[in-house]
């Protein structure tokens, strides 16, 4: 069973922004949907990102020496965050007949798929774990089974506000990780990888917002 969000952010920024991976009593899974974070609005402060010390590379170990803490920890949860936003992607055009929305998911998915390639290509170029740490975490931004299996079941509107809610949620939180990388990461690849997260993030929850909009009134 996933474990749910109980910190606030500011903290959770402390501790890898992974939600949900303390040790305890695990709780009952998330059902709501998440809250889009407004497009425009400014990102947090993000502090440091950080990894278990298991999963710190050595300051002599060859290529890893390049990659510190920081680093290593944002390429883990981005790979996870994607990896569980492509399902909802992927469901858009059997789903909805609307053409804004298919390209909306077409676009972003196109996106998404080669950042996690590069994310991918990151972390076997520092030799860390091959395997997901966040791995059932439930945490803001990642879709949970019990949410995919929502929009399994929905359709037309009601599917066009599921998706979007998930859509933002992982924009908005990809973001935050992603401006954290960038104040506090060390590896030069990964933290210009982070910057194009911020700016490609940004620009599509703007377009997002103006998706919700509805149409101007006539003359």
């Amino acid at each position: 069973m996933r474990m749910p969000v109980t910190a606030p952010i500011p903290l959770l920024l402390v501790a890898l922004l992974v939600t949900g991976c303390a040790t305890g009593s695990p709780g009952p899974a998330r059902t709501t949907p998440p809250t889009a974070a407004p497009s425009t609005a400014t990102p947090p402060t993000a502090e440091p990102l950080t990894a278990p010390p298991n999963q710190v590379p050595s300051a002599t170990a060859g290529p890893t020496s390049q990659f510190s803490a920081t680093d290593i920890a944002w390429l883990q949860l981005t790979v996870a965050m994607t990896e569980r936003l492509l399902p909802v992607l992927d469901m858009v055009p059997s789903r909805t007949t609307d053409p804004a929305w298919r390209r909306m998911a077409e676009r972003v998915g196109a996106v998404q798929r080669e950042d996690l390639g590069r994310a991918r290509r990151l972390l076997a170029e520092s030799g860390a774990p091959a395997t997901n740490p966040h791995e059932g975490h439930d945490m803001p931004g990642m879709v949970t089974d019990e949410e995919l299996a929502a929009l399994q079941s929905s359709s037309g509107v009601a599917f066009h506000r599921l998706a979007g809610q998930h859509v933002r949620a992982h924009l908005a939180q990809s973001v935050r990780i992603a401006t954290a990388e960038q104040r506090a990461g060390l590896h030069p690849a990964t933290t210009a990888f982070a910057m194009t997260v911020v700016a490609g993030g940004n620009a599509e929850l703007t377009r997002l917002e103006r998706m919700d909009r509805p149409p101007a009134a006539g003359p």
